[in-house]
């Protein structure tokens, strides 16, 4: 399908098997993005948000400019072209420089030509999650006290989250460190089928949501972050990444485990 759009491609190398295949085309340069058509609902969305979000100079990586920027089907996959970023070490972020690019995202996603209202809101994914956990037929590995706990924490996180009525805005929605690329050009952030509207700590609360403990290291960096609300976020969005082992079709790598972490996570930050 590449070639066929003109690229040239000797070879394939595998970057990230999850539940979308990430894959380097070379020698072209160019990155595949690869899932069943079915479960490619998003991929317009990205596509369109990156072509707008192009236009502002924010810190995303790009769609492939040699090619047209849409997305493209071939036997039951729906594929996206991007450009390829060659890694930079070191692969780990210090807390300041990650705050630094997040806010420098945010603040070219806060235009008003971003801010209108197709787009969804982060209440949205809080409510999807809801309903994977609230259907027992749905990954029964998480059960009892366990599920109780995920359902209980996303509907307590989600009321205590509007009640703070923070100011809102154009966010990535999982700016995680998987979906941050060190490069020679700087921080670029990737993957933006997650793109929706809401205070900026729920994206401050993804810095290591991965990782073991809140993050409180990067919010510190972050000026005029609500230390609190970031607290809350990251409940939250524990909540979320579990519930997302729920969904039919899950296949992210070591699932199940990570998951059980998390839960546990989850019980030493809440208390008995």
């Amino acid at each position: 399908m590449a070639a066929a759009c003109g690229l040239h491609v000797q070879d394939a190398v595998v970057l990230n098997d999850s539940n979308r295949l990430a894959v380097h085309l070379r020698p072209c340069d160019v990155v595949a993005r690869v899932a069943p058509r079915s479960r490619q609902t998003g991929a317009q969305f990205e596509v369109e948000v990156a072509r707008r979000l192009a236009k502002t100079g924010t810190p995303l990586a790009t769609l492939d400019p040699r090619v047209e920027p849409r997305v493209y089907e071939q036997d039951g996959f729906a594929v996206t072209l991007w450009t390829y970023y060659e890694p930079v070490p070191p692969h780990e972020i210090a807390p300041d420089e990650y705050a630094s690019a997040l806010e420098r995202l945010h603040a070219l996603m806060r235009s008003e030509e971003l801010s209108g209202e197709r787009f969804p809101h982060f209440l949205d994914r809080v409510d999807e999650a809801q309903c994977l956990v609230d259907d027992p037929a749905n990954n029964p590995e998480i059960a009892g006290a366990d599920r109780e706990l995920l359902g209980t924490t996303l509907r307590t996180m989600r009321r205590a989250i509007v009640d703070r009525g923070a100011p809102e805005q154009l966010l990535h929605g999982e700016p995680h460190p998987g979906n941050v690329l060190r490069t020679r050009g700087g921080l670029l952030f990737v993957d933006l089928e997650t793109c929706c509207r809401g205070p900026v700590e729920f994206d401050i609360a993804h810095a290591t949501v991965h990782a073991t403990g809140p993050p409180v290291e990067v919010g510190a960096h972050y000026a005029g972050a609500d230390r609190a609300l970031v607290r809350e976020c990251w409940i939250l969005m524990l909540a979320m990444v579990t519930a997302w082992r729920c969904e039919p079709g899950d296949d992210l790598p070591n699932g199940d485990a990570m998951a059980r972490d998390w839960i546990r996570q989850l019980r030493d930050t809440l208390g008995p």
